[in-house]
């Protein structure tokens, strides 16, 4: 039980930081509403459960090659530019909080993912911490550090539908207008996000 709630707490502390994942989840709760922001969090935790495995599977060992980190950085810098230009450009359109929501056209469990497993923030999150667990857990069997460290993916989910619904509740209570605002806001912070990412790119490139 208390590795189950340490656990829950380290997927708490990894989602809980507004970052590139948060903002995503965020903004489709505020523009969309719940089930987008849901779908979007279930996308990023994907994302989360696919460093799990790669940890797990020894492959972490990649990050530390210069030429993987320089495309990791370049990777998260395009991805996370896109995406906030995208949010830049939505905050331009009014939005009408009456009609539906979900626009079939888009597919918020692939951007969920995609934001997420192009941070690097996350991947070192992974090989720090989930390797740290994995090396701890000499006592038993790695399957069993497995099934109890993926219950972080549970603490990570929690999070993420908590801001769905209290973004889903919050576009109701801030208005159209300054959903729009806030909307604008996130896209400036993914494209400062990517930029810091490139300049990270350039830095191990030429370091």
């Amino acid at each position: 039980m208390n590795d189950l709630l340490r656990n829950i707490l380290l997927g708490l502390s990894l989602a809980a930081p507004i970052g590139p994942s948060g903002l995503a989840v965020i903004q489709n709760g505020l523009r969309h509403g719940f089930v987008r922001a849901f779908i979007t969090g279930l996308g990023v935790t994907l994302a989360d459960t696919t460093y799990l495995l790669l940890v797990f599977f020894g492959l972490s060992g990649l990050i530390t090659i210069p030429l993987v980190k320089v495309l990791i950085w370049s990777l998260g810098s395009v991805v996370l530019i896109y995406l906030g230009i995208q949010s830049i450009r939505e905050a331009f359109h009014t939005v009408d909080l009456d009609k539906a929501v979900l626009p079939v056209g888009k597919n918020p469990l692939l951007a969920g993912y995609l934001v997420n497993i192009s941070n690097p923030i996350a991947i070192v999150w992974w090989l720090g911490v989930f390797g740290s667990l994995l090396g701890s857990s000499a006592g038993g069997s790695r399957l069993s550090a497995l099934l109890s460290s993926s219950s972080i993916l549970l603490g990570i989910l929690m999070w993420h539908a908590s801001a769905s619904i209290l973004s889903h509740w919050g576009k109701r209570i801030l208005g159209g207008k300054l959903v729009q605002i806030v909307s604008g806001v996130a896209g400036l912070a993914l494209v400062g996000f990517g930029l810091r990412f490139a300049w990270l790119a350039i830095a191990t490139l030429i370091g």
